[in-house]
């Protein structure tokens, strides 16, 4: 995936969103705050899972896992509070940058509410990085690692909270 392709070309995120809504991999649907606050419970759910089990490192792939689907369900909130609902990972950060994403010159001016270049790269970052804890056995996640993802996992959820209250 081209984050900056996608934050630079307009024209590019708009066939990428053609592409999937054609495939029916993007839907609209109708106005559901029960749904948006239930993927947002659900992050949070997530949250204190990995919370729960954050000191003990003998399962830091399983922590890396729950951190990117917090990630997802809290991106699933945001979709389903804008009306879309999302059958694919990359669709659903398409539609983040669309909804909610700003230009890298306009992020110095706007506050840090939109979901901005640095969410979607943190987004596709923890994706690959949950891919590679689920399956490749001989990879080990650092306390580093986990913790910078926690960081930014609870940012986002923050965030998540603060533009559904809009």
């Amino acid at each position: 995936m081209d984050i900056d392709r996608l934050f630079d070309d307009k024209k590019y995120l708009d066939n990428e969103l053609k592409f999937f809504k054609q495939k029916k991999h993007i839907l609209s649907i109708k106005e559901n705050k029960e749904l948006t606050l239930s993927f947002l419970k659900k992050a949070k759910h997530n949250v204190a899972f990995y919370k729960q089990n954050k000191n003990n490192n003998s399962f830091n792939d399983w922590l890396i896992v729950i951190l990117y689907y917090a990630l997802y369900h809290s991106a699933l909130a945001l979709i389903t509070n804008k009306q879309f609902s999302s059958k694919n990972h990359y669709a659903t950060i398409l539609i983040l940058i669309k909804e909610y994403g700003i230009s890298k010159e306009e992020a110095d001016l706007i506050n840090n509410l939109s979901i901005n270049k640095a969410d979607a790269e943190l987004y596709t970052n923890l994706k690959t990085d949950r891919h590679n804890a689920s399956y490749q056995t001989d990879k080990a996640f650092i306390d580093k690692t986990i913790i910078y993802y926690e960081d930014r996992v609870l940012h986002f959820i923050q965030k998540t909270e603060e533009l559904i209250q809009k």
